[in-house]
């Protein structure tokens, strides 16, 4: 089944040269500055001879504003923008898997992971995974965890506090936008008791 990129419905959103109808129009040129009020018959015609479209940008306004520019291109830029902004909102959920006896650079490894995640906005799941008997020493399941949103203090904070499940304990971890820590400081505090 074929998507699409977007522009074919943003191509429905705007009447582009011979579908405005309004009695009078503003033009703009290319760069943004104001031609004058015309009709469109006259803004058209300045259009094809510059090689470009016009395209009608603000329809509420009185008169309606129209751009002459290229419409292809000016379909790719808000196909792009839409699609950044869409990113932007959706932000994932990773998951990233620690043991109780992980090596030093198997945790810088994954701590470093994590700390890109945050940096690019997507909410991270540690997950302290116990193997055989492990599950009898939980405490030390807690101080890697307690140790993992320490190294992340900076940047990401826990939306609750890391619970034991069956044989692993978890805590999601977001970004932090420069919010107060003090919830981090809690959570280690619980966690060590």
């Amino acid at each position: 089944m074929y998507r699409g990129d977007g522009r074919d419905l943003l191509r429905e959103k705007f009447r582009v040269n011979e579908r405005i109808k309004s009695p009078q129009v503003r033009v703009l040129n290319e760069e943004g500055r104001q031609i004058g009020i015309m009709i469109p018959e006259e803004a058209l015609r300045l259009a094809r001879e510059a090689g470009l479209d016009l395209v009608e940008i603000a329809p509420e306004a009185n008169p309606p504003v129209c751009k002459i520019i290229d419409f292809g291109k000016f379909l790719y830029q808000l196909a792009k923008k839409e699609k950044q902004q869409r990113k932007k909102m959706a932000s994932q959920l990773k998951e990233i898997r620690f043991s109780v006896k992980i090596s030093e650079h198997d945790y810088s490894y994954k701590v470093k992971h994590i700390r890109e995640f945050l940096e690019d906005g997507d909410k991270v799941k540690v997950v302290v995974l116990f193997k055989g008997r492990e599950i009898v020493h939980s405490e030390k399941g807690f101080e890697v965890m307690g140790k993992v949103i320490n190294d992340v203090a900076d940047i990401g904070k826990p939306v609750n506090e890391p619970r034991l499940i069956g044989r692993t304990i978890s805590v999601v971890i977001t970004p932090s936008k420069g919010e107060n820590k003090k919830s981090v400081r809690e959570v280690k505090e619980n966690i060590k008791e």
